[in-house]
């Protein structure tokens, strides 16, 4: 089969092209390297550089004729998202209608959405379930929740198949210092260069932290998966404070480091915890590694 993976050059879709390489199947990105980065593009790879919301993106999917889409291309960040809403929705939303229509267009079998526990916003119940109601607290978890909506709809009107993957934290090699799950990445650098931890808030807010390893071999299992046009969460289903997880990353590290507290970001949810079963049963799926030797394999690809 032949996959078009967008933003394939970033920290997830990297992981992600190299995973489906690595089954045999030929792998084409696009991504505009606003925040992926070359060097993270496997040399088996065909690179694009294009942004998802022009409209030359039609002829690429024209020459190329994709079986399958893993649309990962996205602005990601909560705060940028409050900042500029309209670049938030140029991306997120528009950016996914035209890889939906070039899709259409084009005989795109199924398209794998690469969407956030953002979507959830600040629940009270833990750990959350796919029918949970949806409640976003920023418009970044509005816009994917919006995205998630119209490939839904193109299902029904059109029948192109989807599965929407409800991303936990993810955290591991490649991580920049944005996004959801950037907090690891930010704070190993702190202790990397013996510099105050920042924690928005009392630390006592909640995540759950899943490896992007883990995350990739979801991604190829909804592919190949025959329970589609389906809803899954994709997590440890372990909710852990941001205070935990620091003292986690100090034993990795091998050493403490200063802790500074500030006031609580707008947006910012409470608590979050997915329930992971319906991936578990349905997609064949589970998280293999633990957070302690994610922190360690973080810290120690950072640290080189």
């Amino acid at each position: 089969m032949k996959v078009l993976v967008t933003g394939g050059a970033g920290f997830i879709g990297s992981h992600v092209v190299n995973k489906i390489l690595a089954q045999g199947h030929e792998t084409v990105i696009v991504d505009n390297l606003s925040t992926g980065r070359k060097e993270n593009v496997n040399p088996n790879a065909r690179l694009f550089n294009l942004d998802i919301f022009r409209d030359d993106l039609m002829e690429i999917f024209t020459a190329e004729r994709f079986d399958f889409v893993i649309h990962l291309a996205a602005q990601t960040a909560v705060q940028k998202s409050l900042d500029e809403p309209d670049y938030d929705c140029r991306v997120n939303v528009l950016g996914t209608v035209n890889v939906l229509e070039a899709s259409r267009k084009t005989g795109v079998r199924r398209i794998v959405f690469a969407s956030s526990a953002a979507v959830y916003g600040d629940v009270p119940s833990i750990a959350i379930s796919e029918d949970t109601p949806v409640l976003p607290t920023s418009f970044y978890g509005l816009s994917k929740l919006v995205a998630e909506n119209y490939i839904k709809l193109y299902y029904e009107l059109f029948g192109m198949e989807y599965i929407v993957l409800r991303y936990a934290n993810v955290y591991g090699e490649r991580q920049g210092v944005s996004g959801e799950g950037g907090v690891i990445s930010i704070f190993t650098r702190k202790f990397l260069n013996d510099q105050p931890i920042d924690i928005f808030g009392d630390g006592g807010q909640t995540r759950d932290f899943v490896y992007v390893g883990d995350v990739a071999d979801a991604n190829y299992r909804a592919l190949v998966s025959s329970r589609a046009n389906a809803v899954y969460n994709i997590s440890t289903a372990t909710e852990i404070s941001v205070n935990q997880m620091v003292d986690m990353l100090s034993l990795a590290v091998g050493k403490g480091g200063e802790r500074r507290y500030l006031p609580t970001r707008q947006g910012d949810i409470c608590r979050s915890c997915l329930n992971n079963r319906a991936a578990l049963k349905d997609l064949d799926w589970q998280p293999e590694m633990s957070l302690a030797d994610g922190l360690a394999i973080t810290y120690n690809y950072l640290r080189r």
